[in-house]
């Protein structure tokens, strides 16, 4: 684990480093859970079979020990100041991905992070019963290809496909548990075919 100085506190890498790796996947964790959620966990193993080496990022305010999250700005300023610290370190292609909270944060700072693709796992396309209030503009930020997995009983929602977007729907809600067979093929597959050029 190595912790990264950010403007709102230190964040936390956990890194995994895949043999020859082609590039360098950041994870980011949901709004009230941690790295260790199975579906993080799930497509980090297929990840780095893959040959990405695959870094989870903790959020400053989860490493403060608190568990309300950190207002988007604040979320953001962090994971690009992680951005930055691998940039230094690394030559290769970084992909941006996160669960639920972490894919708006990867979406939001595809384009400023210079992200090759970005990996969605449970994007909350709005409030549980607060259709009118989506997050539709942050999944459509990316300009680069974006692959969602999404449970088909999300109360979080589910998004369609759209040109540069794949949406992969699993058996579950939000947690995506049920199908984690299914998660990783579907990570492996986008994975093994996303150019990195």
């Amino acid at each position: 684990m190595t912790e990264v100085e950010t403007s709102h506190g230190p964040a936390r890498l956990t890194r995994r480093d895949a043999d020859d790796a082609r590039a360098v996947l950041l994870l980011g964790h949901g709004a009230g859970g941690g790295i260790t959620a199975p579906d993080l966990v799930a497509a980090t193993g297929v990840a780095v079979a893959g040959g990405f080496t695959v870094v989870r990022v903790e959020q400053p305010y989860r490493v403060a020990g608190r568990r309300a999250p950190a207002p988007a700005g604040q979320l953001d300023a962090a994971w690009l100041a992680v951005v930055e610290h691998l940039r230094r370190t690394t030559a290769l292609p970084l992909l941006f991905g996160g669960r639920s909270s972490g894919a708006r944060v990867a979406c939001r700072n595809a384009t400023a992070g210079g992200a090759v693709g970005v990996l969605c796992l449970a994007f909350p396309v709005h409030p549980p019963g607060r259709p009118e209030k989506d997050r539709l503009h942050e999944l459509a930020a990316p300009t680069v290809p974006v692959l969602v997995v999404q449970g088909e009983r999300d109360p979080f929602g589910r998004p369609d496909p759209a040109p540069g977007r794949e949406v992969v729907l699993l058996r579950g809600d939000h947690s995506l548990k049920s199908d984690v067979h299914g998660l990783r093929e579907a990570v492996a597959t986008w994975l093994e075919h996303l150019p990195l050029a």
